[in-house]
């Protein structure tokens, strides 16, 4: 089979494409050539890999090339994230609304033109969800929960789902949509996301760096990690058309916790003086973000196709340690455990 992933050189499409290319197959298909489409390169072992392909450049900017070949499987990661999109209303819109249209147009006109119809899974988000005074968020968001989304990111993430769930529904894709909850811990450096702090109180502390928390402890958000997501949306491939439910969107499975549950985690696992190196202070801007955001999540749906939640969250601590050991500066990526 033939299959794209946008964003493909970010951490998440990075680790979604390494575990395919393991798995070697994708719903009982081999995978002969991978497409990895970002704005900046995939990592290195990737491109070395045969099969693999690298497009760098705005998804907007490969119109041309999407029209000109044809796909049995796409996976739609990228985006503009939750800061870039509130700091740059512009941007928001070219990276997520008219990126996934130019990206689902081309799809259509292979289908028009007698080509296979092709699967779609789209990322979509937790933040589709929000308070309204007329209609209140519940404490836990369901997959029936109506969205409400008070950012940028969160409405033009919901106006993507409808858009697939209608070109579905017309007969140009086999398009799935799941909301990702929050991924932590993410590696790397800080990102424009506001949701950037939930993965910066872990990972910077555990390479003994001061970390602030723009928000107070008792603020309490759907967490998952790296390797459930991936889980989970190469579930929401393989399921069929029937099991999935519908062509609305689903939650995928989230642990539900605190900051402090979060800072009681990391503690656990990595002692006291590492905990330490989070300090509070507020900001405002994200504070205020995060206040429209819900609290908690259910995915009852997700459920159905196997998909679990985390126990706890020290068990995603120690999955981010494990991971960062398998990298090669390991030892500069976790110095702080050992000081």
């Amino acid at each position: 089979m033939k299959l794209m992933i946008t964003g493909g050189g970010g951490f998440l499409g990075a680790r979604l494409a390494r575990t395919l290319l393991r798995r070697g197959t994708l719903d009982g298909q081999r995978i002969e050539r991978m497409v990895l489409t970002d704005i900046a390169p995939p990592p290195a072992d990737l491109v070395a890999d045969a099969r693999v392909e690298a497009r760098t450049g705005p998804l907007l900017m490969q119109t041309d090339a999407l029209r000109a070949e044809s796909f049995d499987g796409v996976f739609h990661l990228a985006a503009a994230v939750s800061g870039e999109c509130e700091a740059d209303f512009n941007l928001g819109l070219r990276s997520n609304l008219d990126s996934t249209r130019a990206l689902l147009d081309a799809l259509r006109a292979h289908v028009n033109a007698g080509g296979p119809v092709a699967r779609l899974v789209f990322s979509s988000s937790v933040a589709v969800f929000g308070p309204d005074p007329a209609v209140p968020m519940p404490a836990l968001v369901a997959d029936d929960t109506l969205p409400a989304p008070q950012t940028s990111y969160g409405v033009q993430k919901l106006i993507c789902e409808h858009l697939i769930a209608d070109y579905t529904r017309k007969g140009y894709i086999d398009g799935r949509a799941a909301r990702l909850m929050t991924v932590t811990v993410r590696p790397g450096k800080p990102n424009g996301a506001a949701s950037s702090f939930f993965s910066g109180i872990i990972r910077e502390p555990l390479a003994g760096v001061e970390s602030i928390c723009p928000v107070s402890a008792d603020v309490s958000h759907p967490m998952t990690s790296p390797s459930h997501t991936v889980d989970g949306l190469i579930a929401v491939y393989e399921t069929s058309r029937e099991a999935f439910g519908g062509r609305l969107a689903l939650n995928l499975p989230a642990l539900n916790v605190r900051i402090s549950d979060m800072l009681d985690a990391l503690e656990e696992v990595a002692g006291p003086a590492v905990r330490a190196r989070v300090r509070f202070e507020r900001d405002e801007r994200i504070a205020g973000i995060v206040a429209n955001w819900p609290r908690g999540a259910t995915a009852e749906r997700a459920a159905r196709l196997g998909l679990r939640p985390h126990d706890n969250f020290a068990d995603i601590v120690r999955q981010y340690i494990d991971d960062c050991a398998a990298l090669p500066n390991a030892n500069e990526t976790l110095q702080g455990m050992n000081r």
